[in-house]
């Protein structure tokens, strides 16, 4: 069994990306037996967040997700950053063997810079905070999407360098496991799906409203008759990745794409064929979603049991820490 840890920020509703990217993964860590923690991560989310209410309303939100999607607390430990505060702790020591250069090797920082996020040091050391997350429950494994490995591989190196710089075997260098290439979903626009485009897709909208969102991704102007590529099509990849690339209904739409026969086939038609997918794919997930929203003494029950089994884990790592600093 191997203990995994992951997060998610609290930015905004969960979304197909999330769920290809990160969620999915999660499941199928947990089916596998693993000792399983996964948190909101809403320290980090500080960096950029400004409004109390909605900070309050998306942690809540992505926890009911959380569940929604089929996370079991039986089998995972969910719980939110600030309920760790050992984490902090953390943050502070590591901070104190952590070199500039080091820092500032993060392509992350730069690249939300570019973007127009405001610089402050919290966006600076963020790698420092994800490296406390994951060494404060001895993790082993941490799944990420391609642009997180180097955010992993910067906690190896602080973890390896307090190690060293304090001649004790205080932190266990954790690994990586990488979302496979079709967890990286195109949104509406044909851009990487993200929230900060603009461009998602909620699996748990009201039926009208995913129908309509799932109408509005870009398509090229190929008519009705005329052989498709699907694999320059958003709507194929968002479904195919969804419902798997060997699945027999994958293989006949991407069929009827190439074919597109008598009758013709359109980008209409394989709008419909994804929006159907996400319903009869997410039917339970929504089902239980809705029961959930329903359920608030639920939720906090399990949040406070994730975080008594998180903070169980992170006081030892704290001990040790402190013992080799000298505290």
């Amino acid at each position: 069994m191997t203990r995994v840890l992951s997060g998610i920020q609290p930015t905004g509703q969960l979304h197909l990306g999330n769920y290809a990217g990160a969620i999915r993964q999660f499941l199928d860590l947990q089916a596998e037996g693993n000792e399983m923690f996964v948190f909101v991560a809403s320290y980090h989310a500080l960096t950029s967040a400004r409004d109390p209410a909605a900070l309050r309303a998306n942690i809540r939100q992505i926890v009911i997700d959380y569940l929604a999607f089929g996370l079991d607390p039986q089998r995972t430990s969910i719980y939110v950053q600030h309920d760790v505060p050992e984490v902090t702790e953390l943050c502070w020591l590591l901070s104190c063997v952590c070199p500039m250069s080091l820092m500032e090797k993060a392509v992350s920082y730069k690249d939300k810079l570019a973007k127009g996020m405001a610089a402050n040091v919290g966006l600076f050391t963020y790698p420092v905070l994800q490296a406390a997350d994951i060494l404060s429950v001895d993790a082993e494994l941490v799944p990420v999407g391609k642009d997180q490995v180097q955010h992993l591989e910067l906690a190896r190196d602080m973890a390896g360098r307090f190690n060293s710089e304090f001649k004790a075997e205080v932190f266990q260098l954790p690994a990586y496991r990488l979302a496979p290439d079709a967890a990286v979903l195109p949104g509406i626009d044909g851009e990487k799906m993200s929230k900060s485009y603009g461009n998602t897709i909620d699996p748990f909208a009201e039926e009208k409203a995913l129908r309509k969102r799932i109408m509005s991704i870009t398509t090229d102007s190929q008519g009705m008759f005329e052989a498709k590529d699907p694999e320059r099509c958003s709507v194929f990849q968002i479904f195919r990745a969804i419902n798997g690339a060997k699945d027999a209904r994958t293989l006949a739409l991407a069929e009827r794409y190439r074919t597109p026969g008598a009758a013709g086939f359109g980008y209409g038609h394989a709008k419909q064929a994804l929006f159907e997918l996400l319903l009869e794919h997410f039917g339970p997930a929504r089902a239980r979603r809705a029961e959930l929203m329903t359920r608030p003494d639920h939720v906090d029950e399990v949040l406070t049991r994730g975080a008594a089994a998180a903070r169980t884990r992170a006081r030892a790592v704290v001990a040790r820490a402190r013992g080799a600093v000298g505290l």
